[in-house]
């Protein structure tokens, strides 16, 4: 078997993963591997031995430092929990699943495993939680996915919060009848090359039913559709996502909040449904059949849920709520004494500089006798030090910060100088850059430069943020505009985020005045649904210039009135389709579950995106514009003028 070119491949991790102790750590040599063209080295890599077994190692596997603690008697094991993500993806679509259906993975993987497990006399590390013993492998039963085992004497064992005598091990063996799982197993590190496959495969087996699989993935009424297509590569992908922070804490912890909800919710149908009598008409069974309907659409609406947030799509268009960690940050409110405190930032400071300075701002604002000045090095520390109504002057300079800049209180940030000659840069990675959840703040004068932030450059989560004069060079996302929160934005400059512009949430109030928008993936993303009892967002655009953004000027995401679907749309196939047919598009994709639709076979429910083309891309779209103003949402929407946007100046996506 050739080496086949996978597009997907190409996008795999620069890191290597300890999915135990969650460290990352650079295997530039074992990426090199993967990705040589060489033909004899495919062949090695990817191909059949002369008996017909699979031989899918990308190198010899290593043996991992120590088993359990440093003192352990227990002998060293495999390394194999550190592979890059391109080699799980081989390995799940090429080998393991291919495109079986969720109620045939069992099968594909007792198959799978039958060509690559040794079938006996190996020895294994078998470990639970409360334990680590050695034993040797008698016989594996696939069908079982269990493996027949016997304890290795003198015993050596590893024990956590607990003592074990070899008769309570031979006892614990005996009442499982010596069959462990072989998700438990860790195969012994031996030299001779003869166990990798082994030990690779079990890897992966662990892997899958501790990250991929869920409980109710067999759950489905039709289970015709591609298991791995809708379920294991967005769930991989999301894995490394997570792992190389490119999510956000706040949406991670939501998912995994959301996972262990929807595990519980999943048990207590299972039993329920298990108690059920098939031909009882009894009282009882019709209450308990009753309770199981409303599991079962709970347990609908959280795995839609968990698809939002696994599809790299629907969580760019759709996301979450926030990070509780931020929404808890309280204002300290006004100083007891009532006095006003005007806060200097500045790493030095020439004369004339100072004199402009007091002259221009600092004597009308402390005119009072009540108003203090505090003189300080870096930006961070001065919000830190602020109360209600104070104001933040940051002299001209470069400011580097490493951590997030959080606004609770109602205060004044402003530079003194053009934004070009006051910057702000943060690098280190955060959720965001800016933190504004004020009743009144307001931001001037100032250059933020984005490094790293994983949720957006600014996100006003309540309150009211005013901005003006300001330029945001995005990295990641740009102004997210939360539940609740009223943005004013003036005469701004905001490029580079690789999601929206401005992200303006249900319930929000935003106005934009006099911005640029563009070089982004698209302008302004607004987002048109109720969810619980959050109202339609307020938005305002006058006199923007909305240009040269990859997508779309501005897009609305609604839900679909007339069938309101959960899919799993590809970008690429989102995309590839918009730009080969105007007007109405509708791209047919995956459903969730357990809604049944294959991606290539079944025309079921759609997922649906309007465009409206501006025939003129270099002038303001009338037509469009018109289209626009007949949605309540906009208070107002003139003067704008949308430029060389790659798919439209406006679009529509029904959800």
């Amino acid at each position: 078997m050739e080496q086949e070119d996978d597009e997907t491949g190409t996008k795999n991790s620069n890191v290597a993963v300890d999915s135990e102790s969650c460290v990352t750590v650079a295997l530039p040599e074992v990426r090199l591997a993967l990705f040589q063209n060489d033909e004899e080295e495919s062949d090695r890599v990817l191909g059949d031995n002369d008996n017909g077994e699979l031989n899918i190692l990308p190198k010899a596997l290593q043996r991992c430092e120590h088993h359990g603690s440093v003192n352990s008697k227990l002998p060293e094991t495999f390394q194999t929990n550190h592979l890059l993500f391109y080699e799980r993806f081989k390995a799940y679509q090429d080998y393991m699943l291919g495109d079986c259906k969720p109620s045939e993975v069992k099968a594909f993987t007792a198959d799978y495993l039958e060509k690559v497990l040794e079938p006996c006399d190996w020895l294994a590390v078998w470990s639970t939680d409360v334990f680590s013993v050695l034993v040797e492998v008698c016989n594996v039963e696939l069908k079982d996915l269990k493996a027949c085992v016997e304890l290795v004497l003198p015993m050596q064992c590893d024990t956590r919060g607990c003592e074990m005598t070899e008769e309570d091990m031979k006892s614990l063996l005996e009442v499982t009848q010596c069959k462990v799982p072989l998700q438990e197993l860790q195969v012994v590190y031996n030299e001779s090359g003869d166990f990798d496959q082994t030990a690779l495969a079990l890897e992966h087996l662990r892997f899958f039913y501790k990250h991929i699989w869920r409980e109710w993935d067999e759950e489905d009424e039709d289970d015709d559709f591609d298991y791995f297509v809708r379920c294991v590569e967005p769930r991989l992908r999301l894995y490394y996502d997570i792992l190389e922070e490119r999510v956000p804490a706040g949406l991670v912890a939501e998912y995994h909040s959301l996972l262990e909800t929807c595990s519980q919710c999943f048990q207590q149908f299972a039993v329920l449904r298990s108690n059920l009598s098939a031909d009882s008409d009894s009282e009882l069974d019709n209450i308990s059949m009753v309770e199981g309907l409303k599991l079962y659409d709970q347990l609908e609406m959280l795995t839609r849920k968990l698809h939002i947030i696994e599809n790299p799509l629907l969580r760019y268009v759709l996301a979450y709520k926030g990070n509780s960690r931020q929404q808890c940050m309280q204002g300290r409110g006004p100083r007891e004494s009532g006095m006003m405190v005007v806060h200097i930032v500045t790493a030095s400071c020439n004369t004339l500089l100072l004199q402009s300075l007091l002259n221009d701002r600092l004597i009308p604002l402390c005119s009072a006798e009540d108003t203090e000045i505090q003189f300080h090095r870096d930006p961070v520390s001065a919000v830190d030090s602020c109360c209600q109504g104070d104001t933040v002057i940051i002299l001209p300079g470069l400011y580097s910060v490493n951590n997030s800049i959080f606004l609770p209180d109602s205060i004044t940030v402003e530079g003194f100088g053009l934004p070009d000659e006051v910057v702000i840069e943060k690098k280190d990675k955060g959720d965001s850059f800016i933190e504004s959840t004020g009743a009144d703040v307001r931001l001037s004068n100032i250059k933020f430069i984005q490094r790293d932030a994983i949720e957006g450059i600014l996100c006003v989560r309540q309150g009211r943020l005013c901005m003006e004069n300001c330029v945001l060079q995005c990295e990641t996302t740009g102004v997210i505009v939360r539940t609740s929160a009223h943005l004013i934005m003036k005469m701004c400059d905001l490029y580079g985020s690789k999601g929206a512009g401005v992200e303006i949430y249900p319930g929000s109030v935003c106005t934009l005045i006099g911005n640029g928008i563009h070089h982004c993936k698209d302008g302004v993303l607004i987002k048109e649904f109720i969810d619980h009892l959050d109202m339609m967002p307020s938005i305002t655009m006058e006199n923007n210039v909305i240009h040269n953004n990859e997508g779309y000027g501005v897009i609305v995401v609604k839900p679909n009135n007339e069938e309101r679907k959960a899919g799993d749309a590809s970008e690429g196939m989102w995309r590839s389709a918009c730009n080969v047919k105007l007007g109405h598009i509708e791209l047919f994709t995956h459903q969730i579950w357990p809604i049944k639709q294959h991606v290539a076979s079944t025309v079921g429910k759609k997922w649906q995106f309007n465009r409206q083309l501006n025939p003129n891309k270099e002038v303001t779209c009338v037509q469009a514009v018109q289209d626009l103003m007949g949605d309540h949402i906009f208070v107002s929407i003139q003067g704008n003028q949308f430029r060389r946007n790659g798919l439209s100046d406006f679009g529509t996506f029904f959800f």
